[in-house]
């Protein structure tokens, strides 16, 4: 029987906490995020044909079987978007005026994505690096309506990986 280490626990996708630090920040914290979607990393399939001399067909007269192989490509990360109540803070935005005003190159950031299990503690950790905004949205505002506003910010990032 395995132990009580060992064994498999599911983990609920509300107890997530993002670290990002932003150079100039004199906030405590950057940003407290509600949602955090897009994390994703892939791996492009090239396929590669050849022609062989291998006879088939049923009269066996036909030459040229063509073979399909597979092969793994290039690993590709997905944006990131996290959404957060807007409030007065005005950090994320002046990360995305920096970008957009040509100062992108010294904005890459990186940052770490925790999840925690019920007991608060640390359980899975996901990093991404090399993290700039390439859209600040803002939530739709109504007269009548009671819900908070929502600033959303996605990411553009060179890796999305899964660390220990």
């Amino acid at each position: 029987m395995a132990d009580a280490d060992s064994q498999i626990e599911f983990l609920v996708n509300s107890k997530f906490y993002i670290e990002i630090t932003l150079q100039g920040s004199l906030e405590k914290i950057d940003g407290y995020f509600m949602e955090c979607s897009g994390l994703s990393r892939s791996q492009e399939a090239i396929e590669i044909v050849e022609v062989t001399p291998q006879v088939w067909g049923k009269s066996g007269s036909s030459k040229g079987r063509v073979i399909r192989t597979k092969i793994p490509g290039n690993s590709k990360s997905e944006n990131i978007t996290l959404k957060q109540g807007l409030n007065i803070s005005m950090t994320m935005w002046n990360w995305f005026k920096a970008v957009e005003d040509g100062n992108w190159a010294e904005q890459f950031r990186d940052g770490d994505i925790t999840v925690y299990d019920q007991g608060a503690t640390e359980k899975a950790r996901f990093r991404f690096n090399g993290a700039w905004p390439v859209r600040y949205k803002i939530s739709d505002f109504k007269a009548d309506g009671s819900e908070f506003a929502i600033t959303e910010l996605e990411l553009s990032v060179t890796d999305f990986l899964r660390i220990s």
